[in-house]
């Protein structure tokens, strides 16, 4: 049995209980407009600084959104939305705690290495083109290291998409930009560029030979290099130590 003080709430937060039924139950679908403020404060017999309390909290966790001069709606849920919603805490997390960025990296290389063997699985001629385009279009950025970063992220982009599953290009992208800031080092670095090139290469070379275990291995050597000549191609002393893929 709980043992302790009751803890008293604040009425905001027994309206957004109550919405947040209303919405799980189905009484007001996603897309739909919430009742006005005034039919909520009559309904539930508080005042508006509750109910804009209740709203407003609704909005921060993605459930509803909130345009000047219109009623709240219901938010349709994607899977960008979902992922936005975590950016700005990730991204501190990141800055706070120096060992979220390891744990992170192993996420991407677990990730990444599924989407890898799953796009030589199932990989066409018209995926297989838009993937040696980006790979193409990436040889032609080298002297940019802004763009030769906006690459990079086009071309494991594009293996997210020919996985097959939509979610994963979204969970990609969104990772790619909380470790933007972290790599950015490393494509200034003479050699980098060629190094990290030649790895898609062979990364693409065995998603269009259908090879999944090869792709897969070709992925994760390519994200996991050895951390001398990372060390030897990234810093000057002092500096931290960057990763791109």
């Amino acid at each position: 049995m709980s043992s302790g003080p009751i803890q008293r709430r604040k009425l905001y937060q027994e309206v957004q209980d109550r919405l947040l039924d209303r919405i799980r139950s189905g009484e007001i679908p996603s897309g739909e407009q919430l009742p006005s403020e005034r039919d909520l404060m009559d309904e539930y017999q508080v005042g508006r600084p509750a109910i804009r309390e209740a709203l407003q909290a609704l909005e921060r966790s993605g459930i509803v959104s909130i345009s000047h001069g219109e009623r709240a709606r219901v938010a349709v849920p994607t899977a960008e939305s979902l992922v936005e919603q975590i950016t700005s805490g990730a991204q501190h997390l990141l800055r706070s705690d120096p060992g979220s960025l390891e744990h992170l990296k192993e996420v991407r290389v677990f990730l990444e290495c599924g989407m890898a063997r799953m796009a030589a699985e199932r990989s066409d001629p018209a995926s297989m083109k838009l993937l040696r385009q980006r790979l193409a279009e990436h040889h032609q950025l080298t002297e940019s290291p802004q763009h030769f970063v906006e690459g990079d992220m086009g071309f494991h982009t594009q293996i997210a998409v020919m996985s097959g599953n939509p979610i994963f290009p979204v969970i990609l992208e969104a990772m790619l930009r909380w470790l933007g800031e972290y790599y950015q080092s490393l494509v200034r670095a003479p050699g980098a560029e060629e190094l990290t090139l030649a790895e898609h290469d062979r990364i693409v070379e065995a998603i269009e030979s259908h090879d999944a275990t090869g792709a897969e291995r070709a992925m994760r050597e390519h994200l996991t290099r050895a951390n001398a000549l990372y060390q030897r191609l990234v810093r000057p002393e002092g500096e931290t130590e960057a990763e791109i893929g």
